[in-house]
């Protein structure tokens, strides 16, 4: 099956709503789980990794959550297609250098994946837009246990389920939500919020994960204990410290706008200015540039402008979406140009941001971009 033709378009992509999706732009919660007759992938060679594949795939195929699914072995997938699913935040950077042995499996609403001998057999994930950790936690849930019905995990009474990795072990769960943090990081209170949050025991990551930065204002916050706590106690309590983030970023958006309003305006107007006007950038200042015209959209400095133009314009401009495009292989430079030519195209109709009096927002705006 051609992944291009599966996919949804950039565009339906970027009008799925969700709560409080302003800020969470998305919630994901992750299943590790392994096979009780089978080396760990990490320690498996390679007829191994195919064996076990080959008893996993057909068995998720066979579900009925996974009906008229994309299902592919990684080795059949080409490099940009992996990366489109990578910048997609379908599967993660470490499955997609995978080859013989591992494999991916999609549902048609790209609201579930499943990554077949990634670090561990079975990393099975399920994507909601805004903030509904509860709700993707009910999904993987039923998935994990109609799979459970049809193969034996490694599992131990005193453990839990077994895992690769230690910090796994347990229930296996990685809650996570993406944040997009402009006010906070604007604000210069995003250090101490990522602190307060990691003294809870939560990690908080960048765009794409352990060991990326935070391109466009965007972090994601997960738990990192996954032993000793139930399922439910740790989304309920993720779901605690992502209200009082959503919360500080509100007030923080709020304060610059009463108290700073001159400084704001520059961000998102010089941003503005250097996305309709460049003719070479690069993938990440286009990010981060991209971060602020959401926030200018958001507090109602681009009253005629929706955010979905913007959140695609966030897919589309990444290095394997923009190759995608063009038949002929980019170097880096070509890309810039092309991004430049794509960000100018697309902004034509959008009007320079308005600042409005006194630090408001738009009518029909309040000052936290509420609507």
């Amino acid at each position: 099956m051609d992944l291009d033709h599966f996919l949804v378009s950039t565009t339906e992509s970027a009008l799925r709503k969700g709560p409080h999706d302003r800020i969470v732009m998305s919630s994901r919660v992750r299943l590790a789980r392994n096979l009780k007759a089978g080396a760990f992938p990490g320690w498996a060679k390679k007829p191994e990794r195919v064996r076990i594949l080959e008893l996993i795939r057909p068995a998720v195929e066979s579900l009925p959550e996974m009906k008229g699914a994309f299902s592919e072995t990684m080795d059949n997938l080409g490099a940009l297609d992996k990366q489109i699913l990578v910048e997609r935040h379908l599967i993660s950077r470490e499955h997609a250098a995978k080859s013989a042995g591992s494999g991916v499996i999609l549902n048609r609403d790209e609201t579930l994946c499943v990554m077949i001998n990634e670090e561990d057999h079975l990393r099975m994930q399920a994507l909601r837009p805004g903030l509904q950790l509860r709700q993707a936690w009910n999904a993987i849930d039923r998935l994990d246990s109609e799979l459970e019905r049809k193969l034996s995990y490694a599992f131990s009474n005193d453990l839990g389920y077994l895992t690769a990795c230690p910090t796994n072990l347990g229930t296996g769960i990685r809650v996570s939500a993406m944040l997009h943090l402009p006010g906070l990081v604007l604000a210069e209170q995003i250090n101490p919020i990522i602190q307060s949050v990691n003294k809870l025991g939560l990690a908080v990551r960048g765009l794409y994960g352990e060991g990326t930065e935070a391109l466009g204002n965007v972090f994601q916050v997960s738990n990192q204990m996954t032993l000793g706590e139930s399922e439910s106690s740790i989304v309920e309590r993720l779901e605690k410290v992502l209200s009082q983030i959503i919360e500080h970023e509100e007030n923080a958006r709020q304060t610059l706008l009463e108290k700073k309003p001159k400084t704001i305006y520059n961000h998102i107007g010089r941003a503005y200015g250097i996305l309709a006007n460049a003719h070479s950038i690069s993938s990440k200042e286009t990010m981060n540039l991209l971060s602020l015209m959401r926030l200018g959209v958001e507090v109602g400095l681009f009253p005629t402008t929706q955010g979905p133009l913007v959140d695609e314009l966030f897919i589309l401009t990444q290095p394997a979406h923009l190759q995608k495009q063009h038949s002929e292989k980019l170097s880096a430079e070509e890309r810039d140009l092309l991004r430049a030519d794509m960000v100018r195209e697309r902004l034509k109709p959008v009007s320079r941001p308005v600042a409005r009096p006194g630090g408001s927002a738009a009518p029909g705006v309040d000052k936290a971009g509420q609507a």
